[in-house]
């Protein structure tokens, strides 16, 4: 760590605001959004035909995540409805009044002097997309939708909402550069270490600082006969002879190196504040590394435009498996070797307890009151820089056992997002095979949420109606007895679950028109599907 720039002792040299806003949830009556400052910070939210609201803690929840880091969770009720298809100004004002255009200019189009966003009363468009690998060689899928909201000039042409259906972040193939500038922020803000118990280190500081810390995340995985099916979840880098392959020997362990993940990958501010310098590597470690700086450069660049875009337009989120790790939850196997072991149970609880901070709970705050307040429970503890194990633990037992990362927007049409990856239908028959996407009871609680609306927009981050021959050929792995190979994670993968999303469909009162959006799968189809046994 020697290398990086040291923590500064008067933390007012850091800028108020890391990262956001970030416009979450938005509706004619509620507006949720997502900040992360250098302190817990006095906000005013100033609002075109409202004006200025004073948050307070009723309104805005901050986490402190490091000793200059702290999340804030702004959702405000408004007394009276905001109008639809109108472009509304925003600003948020920091402690002496100062707004966006004087702490992030650049989050402003053209010569605007604050944000803005659009309420549609229909969803007519929207933006969807999925897997945002930083390091991977070709640009930012997220600087299309700046480019597009830089040239739209009518309010009715400006899209309802983006979504993004899976992988924002990939916890688990992370670029040497990219976990070095990670091990740097969290240095330089102080995000909060823990204890690691099942591992060769005892702790986040060892591990920081350990020869295998770089591209050899396997090693530090004790050396017993029983942990090889644990070493190939989750640092094996074993290549799938199909259609892709899995690079994890630089896999996220900790919550602070996932947090400072999020902070880089949605701002350009953070890296501003670091100079990492490559760590010891051999040479063929070195030139990887030296490639994917170029591309981790070339991603970089264009982050000041991805964070003007998410503060314009409302963004609505779910998480696939590279949120929390590679085939996370693909067969009831997987689960018993996974959270059978307390360093990969704890790998997995860190990056979902990031991920309800930075993602879940901006899509339905109503859902994690009890969670947020435990989290800060937890946060409280970290105030002599080390987390309290066993409340981490403990909060991480709950978190495993959540049920409600799923929601529906109440818009027209209906927007009803699944959670594919917690509740899933395991195979009775064989522990190896592909579990169903969603269990019984989850596909019951669907189709009540589908009755007597008239069309919905359904989003499945693994796609309901897939490529047939893909899926022919995940069959036959998994009929081997080598799911993990293929990602054998599809709908039709479990007849039990397949069967069911069928008949859902065809229902008389489930709606007789929907649009499936999902992510997942790294090649792009689209399907126009009829259901037999409907009228018309």
């Amino acid at each position: 760590m020697s290398d990086t720039l040291p923590l500064p002792e008067d933390p007012q040299s850091l800028p108020p605001v890391l990262a956001g806003p970030l416009l979450r949830r938005l509706e004619p009556t509620r507006l949720v959004l997502w900040l992360v400052g250098s302190r817990a910070l006095d906000l005013t939210l100033r609002l075109q035909g409202v004006g200025d609201i004073r948050l307070d803690a009723g309104q805005c929840t901050v986490v402190a995540v490091g000793t200059h880091a702290f999340v804030h969770l702004i959702d405000v009720a408004l007394d009276a409805a905001l109008p639809c298809d109108e472009v509304i100004e925003y600003d948020l004002l920091i402690d002496d009044g100062t707004g966006i255009a004087t702490w992030a200019p650049h989050l402003l189009y053209g010569d605007a002097a604050a944000p803005n966003f659009v309420l549609h009363a229909r969803i007519e468009q929207l933006l969807h997309g999925s897997c945002r690998k930083p390091h991977h060689p070709a640009p930012d899928g997220l600087l299309c939708v700046d480019q597009l909201l830089a040239q739209e000039h009518l309010a009715s042409e400006r899209p309802a909402l983006l979504m993004m259906s899976g992988d924002q972040v990939y916890a688990d193939d992370v670029a040497g550069p990219t976990l070095r500038a990670i091990h740097a922020l969290i240095e330089r803000l102080g995000l909060f270490g823990e204890h690691l118990a099942g591992a060769i280190v005892s702790d986040s500081a060892e591990l920081y600082g350990h020869a295998a810390c770089y591209y050899h995340r396997a090693d530090l995985l004790p050396a017993l006969q029983s942990n090889e099916t644990l070493r190939e979840r989750f640092f094996g880098g074993a290549r799938k002879p199909i259609f892709t392959s899995s690079s994890a020997d630089n896999h996220l362990v900790t919550f602070a190196e996932v947090m400072a993940m999020y902070l880089l990958v949605w701002s350009p501010t953070p890296w501003t504040l670091i100079a990492p310098k490559p760590p010891k590597l051999i040479k063929e470690r070195r030139e990887r590394y030296a490639l994917e700086q170029t591309r981790i450069d070339a991603f970089k660049a264009g982050l000041d435009k991805v964070a003007r875009a998410l503060a314009h337009v409302p963004t609505l989120m779910i998480f696939d498996d590279h949120d929390i790790t590679d085939d996370w939850n693909l067969s009831a196997q997987w689960e018993e070797t996974a959270y059978g072991h307390p360093f990969s149970k704890r790998i997995i609880g860190n990056a979902l307890l990031a991920y309800m901070l930075c993602q879940g709970w901006g899509n339905n705050p109503d859902a994690f009151g009890s969670m947020l307040e435990k989290t800060r429970l937890l946060s409280a503890t970290g105030q002599d820089h080390y987390l309290d194990s066993e409340v981490q633990d403990s909060l991480i037992d709950e978190l495993l056992s959540f049920q409600k990362w799923h929601y529906v927007l109440p818009t027209r049409p209906a927007l009803v997002v699944l959670d594919t990856r917690t509740r899933r239908w395991r195979s009775e028959m064989n522990l190896k095979q592909p579990s169903g996407l969603l269990d019984w009871e989850a596909l019951s609680e669907l189709q009540q949420e589908l009755l007597d609306h008239p069309s919905a927009i359904i989003v499945s981050p693994a796609p309901i109606f897939g490529v047939k021959l893909i899926e022919t050929v995940q069959r036959v792995f998994s009929w081997l007895g080598y799911p993990l190979l293929v990602d054998a994670e599809n709908w039709m993968a479990h007849r039990g679950a397949a069967q069911v999303i069928l008949n859902i469909f065809r229902h008389s009162r489930t709606p007789g028109n929907y649009v499936v959006l999902s992510g997942d799968v790294h090649y792009s189809f689209v399907y126009e599907v009829l259901i037999r046994h409907r009228k018309a």
